[in-house]
């Protein structure tokens, strides 16, 4: 406790005032900086924005790779990169020479765009294009809801003022996006989404799409039959769909276990089922479990969760593929709560659409860095672990031999990862 008179070793601190050396706390973020320099990452988004009229403006490379450093450091509003200005005197030399301020970043997003997010997503696209080598891809379709009470933002079903991004994933990477009003239905136009994610996907694989049910329609299925794609869509329980169930003969049920082989109290039964507009028919399996609270004036026994699906495999390993889909949640949240999409920073839509695309690319490239540059051990960790074990190292410029050295302070576990880290980047250089 301060007495009021002797000064503690805080105060102390205070009083000898700021220190003259060349101090940073992000300095593993120079992995990050040296892998996008190996894919062309600033140069592609230099190419694919428009540039400032006269010779005196921000580059569009500055503003994205300012933002993609922020939102990597855990910056989560555009306020946050005064924290990058304040250490710009290293980080200039590790890579970020300039840091525009807020107001400046606000004011290019909102002069880009619509026209900017599309360029973006092309080029967030592209980074990923060259990461998907098996021979079949799954692509994961989910909306998501960014809750925002913002000038232009609208009403989504949850009763929420926010945005209802469309998102596409494969294997874990963001391979299309589309910023949506709240309002919108995710079912609306969820074909034509879909097949513009597959176009930024290697030709020549078999596509599995997987859905909840809001691609629950026929143009959707017809597309999903044809040869070289599969399906597993959470199936309406309308009244088509559960007269279905009702036929369904009480030895048709059979005991449904995890893909781990434990017995649960579901049973599962399959049929055929078909749409209005469906070329063919589709399986239609179903889940069922007993009520927990069953409607005194229905009599409901059941619970039941139906799956359409054109897959060939038994009935069970269909559910188990499909319930994966619930990794999209963890997607999403790695999105939007770790790379800080949680909250837009404008009051435009547009503006909010091309911010949401950078993001996007930030996740991304986050990802390429764990597949293509870290060890294994790293593949499934999230962005805060990497804040925690790579990028938050204390690091101080000094001069050596007519040049300029970062010293970093790690164990030698963390001095042999960023080496190996480097040597990967300058190895995709060539």
């Amino acid at each position: 406790m301060n007495d009021g008179n002797k000064p503690t070793a805080i105060d102390s601190a205070y009083q000898d005032g700021k220190s003259s050396e060349r101090l940073t706390s992000l300095g593993g973020l120079v992995v990050l900086e040296e892998l996008a320099r190996a894919v062309g990452l600033w140069e592609e988004v230099e190419r694919a924005l428009q540039g400032p009229k006269s010779g005196r403006g921000y580059k569009p490379r500055e503003f994205v790779q300012a933002l993609v450093w922020m939102l990597h450091a855990g910056g989560r509003r555009l306020e946050d990169l005064r924290e990058l200005r304040a250490e710009q005197e290293v980080l200039g030399e590790l890579g970020l020479e300039v840091v525009p301020d807020a107001g400046t970043v606000g004011d290019w997003l909102r002069r880009q765009g619509l026209a900017g997010a599309e360029a973006i997503q092309q080029v967030s696209r592209n980074l990923v294009a060259s990461c998907f080598e098996q021979e079949e891809v799954i692509l994961d379709v989910d909306a998501t809801e960014i809750e925002a009470e913002k000038q232009d933002a609208a009403w989504t079903y949850n009763h929420v003022q926010g945005y209802m991004p469309l998102v596409g994933y494969v294997d874990g990477m963001c391979v299309g996006h589309q910023f949506r009003e709240g309002n919108q239905s995710p079912s609306a136009g969820i074909l034509e989404f879909a097949q513009s994610c597959e176009a930024a996907l290697p030709r020549g694989k078999r596509i599995y799409f997987r859905s909840d049910s809001a691609a629950y329609q026929a143009k959707v299925i017809n597309y999903y039959s044809q040869p070289g794609r599969s399906f597993s869509i959470t199936a309406d329980l309308d009244a088509a769909v559960k007269g279905e169930i009702q036929n369904l003969r009480e030895v048709a049920w059979q005991p449904y276990r995890t893909q781990e082989g434990i017995a649960t109290d579901r049973e599962i039964a399959e049929t055929v089922h078909s749409l209005k507009g469906t070329e063919q028919a589709f399986r239609l399996l179903v889940l069922r479990w007993p009520n927990p609270q069953p409607n005194l004036f229905e009599a409901e026994r059941y619970c039941y969760h139906a799956v359409a699906s054109n897959r060939e495999e038994a009935a069970s390993e269909v559910v188990w593929k499909h319930n994966q889909r619930g990794e999209s949640e963890n997607w999403h949240k790695e999105l939007k709560v770790g790379f800080g999409m949680e909250q837009m920073p404008c009051g435009q839509l547009e503006a909010n659409a091309l911010y949401f695309a950078i993001g996007v690319l930030a996740y991304n490239l986050g990802q390429v860095l764990k597949g293509r540059v870290l060890p294994a051990s790293y593949r499934t960790v999230t962005v805060a672990t990497l804040r925690w074990k790579v990028y938050r190292l204390a690091g101080k410029l000094v001069r050596h031999a007519r040049g300029w050295v970062l010293q970093i302070k790690a164990d030698l576990e963390k001095w042999l990862l960023l080496q190996s880290a480097r040597v990967c980047c300058a190895t995709l250089r060539t």
